[in-house]
């Protein structure tokens, strides 16, 4: 990866040790999979959407930042 920027390299990767211990979970919901940060039991903070369709990305509740609840998995 080549990275051009203006900013030091300190700067622009100040943060990565933060987010490569993030705990990301792989939720499915309806056809959408969304990469979601656990805040709660059975809740968490949506970090990434994976959809195949275009018009999943426009909806407010799908966007980045929302917080969505799920149910447990049983193994």
């Amino acid at each position: 990866m080549i990275l051009y920027s203006v900013m030091p390299s300190e700067t622009v990767f100040a943060n990565m040790d933060v987010v490569e211990k993030q705990e990301l979970k792989e939720v499915t919901y309806g056809h959408a999979t969304m990469l979601v940060e656990q805040t709660g039991p059975f809740e968490g903070r949506i970090v990434r959407l994976i959809s195949p369709d275009p018009q999943d990305y426009l909806k407010p509740h799908y966007a980045p930042g929302q917080i969505v609840r799920f149910q447990p998995e049983w193994n």
